[in-house]
């Protein structure tokens, strides 16, 4: 099992989360009612179904290549990139290969 991240440390976002076979593995390293930052490892062939959130999001890969879904557009996505989810609007991801992503959600109305 991997460590928490601890506050005032440095890590690697890549090197923070590992891969496990023919699954998706996540590991929430910031929870806060304005919103949350999660590391994601997808192995190759899976991914999301379609679905919305009320919130927008920061996805950046980490590791890898997959395909980004937005409003029935795909994006192709490699390591370094970055694409926003808008709010409200249906998106799938899938793992062209096994890749590693950071989610960076943020509230529109933090509860």
């Amino acid at each position: 099992m991997s460590q928490p991240i601890e506050p005032a440390q440095i890590f690697l976002p890549a090197a923070s989360i590992e891969y496990a076979d023919q699954s998706v593995v996540s590991k929430t390293i910031v929870k806060k009612p304005t919103g949350n930052i999660t590391l994601f490892a997808f192995d190759q062939g899976e991914g999301l179904a379609e679905h919305s959130s009320p919130h927008e999001a920061l996805l950046q890969l980490l590791d890898g290549k997959a395909e980004i879904t937005i409003g029935g557009n795909p994006y192709m996505l490699e390591t370094g990139q970055c694409i926003i989810l808008p709010a409200d609007i249906p998106h799938a991801l899938k793992a062209v290969e096994r890749f590693k992503m950071m989610l960076v959600m943020i509230k529109n109305n933090p509860q």
